[in-house]
C-alpha cells in the first residue's frame, strides 16, 4: 500500500488554512494546519512530515525568518513558500533562505498540488529512491536522457565522471529552474554539506568544460547568483 504523504501548512489566515486543508486532503494528502511558528515547531518535533507549505507574509515571525531558522536547525523537509506577489525579489529571497519552490498568491489550487508532487518526487530522488522518467533534454549539440543518465553529443555517448553525472542528473531533474546549492548537494551527493560545499563548484566547472564551448561564459549551466545553478535546456518527452 502506498504511503500517504504528510503535509503541514503554516498560514496565519484561518480561511486559507482551512481551504488548503480541505483541498489537499481531497487530493490524498494527510494535512495538518498551524497558525504560527511555535505551533509548527511543536508538530515538527513531535512527528516527521514530508513537506511544509509556508506563507511568506506573517507576523510576528515571517516566512523568511521561519525558513532560515528551520534550515539552521537542520530541518531538511521540502519547503514550498507562498508569496503575496510575484515580485522576483521575494522569490529570490525565499530561495536564498532555503525554500525549495515558491508560488505567488492568488494561485490556482491545482498548480499547488502539482508543485507539491514535484517537490516530493525530488525528495525521493535525494533519498536514493528510484525515479522513472522518459524525459530527454537538449542543449546545444548535446542530448541528455535523464532516466538512463546518459549524455550524447549528436548520436555518440559522452563519457562523464560519476560525480559530474550525479550533478547533471540533479540539474536535469529540474530543467530551466534554479536549484539551490544545498538542494544540489542533497540530491547529487547526500547531506554532508560541510564536507562537500566547495567541491560542488569544482564539479560544476568540470561539467561546463564538457558541455560548454566557453566554460567562462556558460550558455547551458548557468549560475543563478544568490541561489545556485540552472540547466537551460529544451525538453522532450
Amino acid at each position: 500500500m502506498e504511503q500517504v504523504n504528510r503535509i503541514i501548512v503554516l498560514d496565519d489566515e484561518a480561511e486559507l488554512r482551512n481551504m488548503l486543508q480541505r483541498f489537499l486532503t481531497g487530493h490524498g494528502f494527510q494535512v495538518r494546519v498551524v497558525a504560527d511558528g511555535k505551533q509548527l515547531d511543536r508538530y515538527l518535533h513531535r512527528e516527521p512530515h514530508d513537506l511544509l507549505v509556508l506563507d511568506l507574509m506573517m507576523e510576528p515571525e515571517d516566512g523568511l525568518t521561519i525558513c532560515r531558522r528551520l534550515r539552521a536547525e537542520g530541518q531538511t523537509l521540502p519547503i514550498l513558500m507562498l508569496t503575496a506577489k510575484g515580485d522576483p525579489v521575494d522569490r529570490v529571497a525565499g530561495l536564498e533562505t532555503g525554500a525549495d519552490d515558491y508560488l505567488a498568491k492568488p494561485f490556482v489550487p491545482d498548480e499547488l498540488v502539482a508543485r507539491i508532487r514535484a517537490l516530493l518526487r525530488r525528495q525521493k530522488m535525494a533519498a536514493g529512491d528510484p525515479t522513472v522518467t522518459s524525459q530527454t533534454l537538449r542543449f546545444g549539440e548535446f542530448r541528455f536522457d535523464v532516466g538512463k543518465q546518459t549524455l550524447f553529443r549528436g548520436d555518440a555517448p559522452v563519457e562523464v565522471h560519476s560525480a559530474q553525472m550525479l550533478l547533471l542528473h540533479a540539474l536535469g531533474s529540474s530543467p530551466n529552474r534554479p536549484v539551490s546549492r544545498d538542494n544540489l548537494l542533497a540530491r547529487a551527493r547526500g547531506r554532508d554539506h560541510a564536507a562537500l560545499d566547495r567541491s560542488i563548484d569544482v564539479q560544476i566547472l568540470r561539467l561546463r568544460q564538457i558541455v560548454e564551448d566557453d566554460p567562462s561564459k556558460p550558455r547551458f549551466i548557468k549560475t543563478v547568483w544568490g541561489v545556485g545553478y540552472m540547466l537551460v535546456a529544451g525538453i522532450e518527452s
